[in-house]
C-alpha cells in the first residue's frame, strides 16, 4: 500500500528516470525548437515533479476535521514503530538535554498537526511490578513527517533527570523512565506507540486569515513546529491559502538561554521567507530581564504585547499554550488586567473565547 507511488520524491525521481530512459518526454529539436528550449523543458519538468505538492494526506475539503484519526492503536494493542534517528538539538550550555527523535510508522499510524502519540517504555514499574504505563508526547512534525513521505513522526523530548543535593549528582533511580529510554534509543530500535490522541490543539483551517498565537515553554514547542511546517515549509493546501492571506502565526518560546533554543534555524528561515505571516518572540530567563528587572519568563514576554494580543483575540484569533503549567497564572492575570482596564469581566471574556473554540491549552 505504501509503495514509492505514495512517496512524492520517489515518484518524482521515477518519473524523471523513465522520461530519460524511454525518451517519451523528449522531442528531437526541430527548426523551431532549439536544443536550449528542449533543455529548459526538461528542467521545468524536473522542477514540477520535485516541487510536488504535499496533498496526499489531506481531508476533503482539507479543513474538514470529521475524519481526524483518533486512538487507532490502544494501550493493550500498541503499534510497534522503529527509531529512524535520535539527535541532541541543544547547545553545550543548555539546561538539560533535549532530543529530536524520528520514528517510522510505515504510514499505518497517521495523525494530524496538534495531536500526540503515546509511548510505552519497556520494563516494569518497580512500585507495583506492572508493565510501565504510557507517556504522551506532542508530535513535532506535520502529518507528512520531516521526510514528507507520510511514514514518520518526530517527537521532541527532554531527558528528565533528578539532581540529588546529597549525592551532588544525578540520581539514576529517579530519572524519567520514558524520556531517558527515548533519548538513549538507537536507529532500528523498536518502540511501542499508542494513539494518535487529542483534538484540543488542532488548527482551524477553514479560515486562511486566522491569527494563531502560540505560546510554548521548552518541548512545548512540539505542536507549533508541526503547525509551522504545515503552514510555511511544505506545499500544503492550507499553507498555500495562508501565505496568500492576512493571517499571522505568532510564536512565543520560553527557554533558559540561547543554547536551549529549539529549532531556531527553522524559525529564522521561515521568518526570512514569510515576514508578513510569521512572527517570533523569545523569552530567555537566564539572559534577559523583564520590565521589573527580574528574570524574563514566557508570561513576561507575552505581557509586553498584552493589548495587541487581547485585540487579536477579540477579532477571532486562536491562542495556544503548550508546556509547563506554571506559565498559565501569569498569562491569565495579564489578560485579566487588560479586561479590568477596559471595564470588562475576565471570566466572561474567557468563557466567550472558550465557547468560540479560540482557547487551546495543553500543559503539564
Amino acid at each position: 500500500k505504501h509503495s514509492n507511488a505514495e512517496n512524492p520524491s520517489s515518484t518524482a525521481m521515477l518519473a524523471v528516470t523513465s522520461a530519460f530512459t524511454s525518451g517519451a518526454a523528449l522531442v528531437a529539436p526541430t527548426a523551431h525548437a532549439s536544443r536550449a528550449s528542449v533543455q529548459m523543458g526538461i528542467i521545468d519538468g524536473v522542477k514540477n515533479l520535485l516541487g510536488k505538492k504535499q496533498d496526499f494526506l489531506e481531508a476533503e475539503p482539507y479543513w474538514d476535521q470529521s475524519t481526524i484519526p483518533v486512538n487507532t492503536y490502544k494501550n493493550k494493542a500498541p503499534f510497534t514503530g522503529k527509531i529512524v534517528s535520535t539527535k541532541r538539538i541543544v547547545g553545550p550550555e543548555a539546561t538539560g538535554e533535549t532530543c529530536d527523535i524520528v520514528i517510522g510508522h510505515e504510514g499505518k499510524m497517521p495523525y494530524w498537526e496538534g495531536q500526540s502519540y503515546g509511548v510505552i517504555p519497556p520494563g516494569t514499574n518497580p512500585k507495583n511490578g506492572k508493565p510501565n504505563s504510557v507517556r504522551l508526547y506532542s508530535i513535532a512534525s506535520s502529518r507528512y513527517g520531516d521526510d514528507m513521505t507520510g511514514t514518520t513522526t518526530t517527537l521532541c523530548v527532554r531527558r528528565a533527570t533528578y539532581w540529588c543535593p546529597e549525592l551532588k549528582a544525578d540520581d539514576p533511580a529517579k530519572k524519567g523512565v520514558c524520556s531517558n529510554y527515548l533519548c538513549d534509543s538507537k536507529p532500528g530500535d523498536d518502540v511501542k506507540l499508542t494513539g494518535p490522541s487529542g483534538k484540543v490543539m488542532l488548527i482551524p483551517e477553514k479560515d486562511p486569515n486566522v491569527d494563531l498565537i502560540m505560546v510554548a515553554t521548552g518541548t512545548g514547542i512540539a505542536p507549533y513546529r508541526s503547525f509551522i511546517r504545515r503552514l510555511f515549509v511544505e506545499k500544503t493546501p492550507f499553507g498555500e491559502a495562508y501565505t496568500k492571506g492576512t493571517g499571522q502565526a505568532w510564536l512565543f518560546l520560553g527557554v533558559a538561554n540561547s543554547d536551549a533554543l529549539l529549532y531556531d534555524d527553522e524559525w529564522q528561515e521561515v521568518l526570512k521567507k514569510y515576514p508578513d505571516n510569521f512572527r517570533l518572540d523569545y523569552a530567555l530567563s537566564r539572559e534577559q530581564k523583564n520590565k521589573d528587572g527580574g528574570k524574563m519568563y514566557i508570561q513576561d514576554k507575552v505581557a509586553e504585547y498584552s493589548d495587541e494580543i487581547f485585540s487579536k483575540m477579540d477579532n477571532g484569533a486562536h491562542m495556544y499554550f503548550c508546556g509547563l503549567k506554571g506559565m498559565m497564572p501569569g498569562i491569565t492575570e495579564m489578560l485579566e488586567g487588560v479586561c479590568k482596564d477596559k471595564g470588562l469581566v475576565w471570566e466572561d471574556k474567557l468563557s466567550e473565547w472558550k465557547k468560540a473554540g479560540q482557547w487551546h491549552v495543553e500543559v503539564y
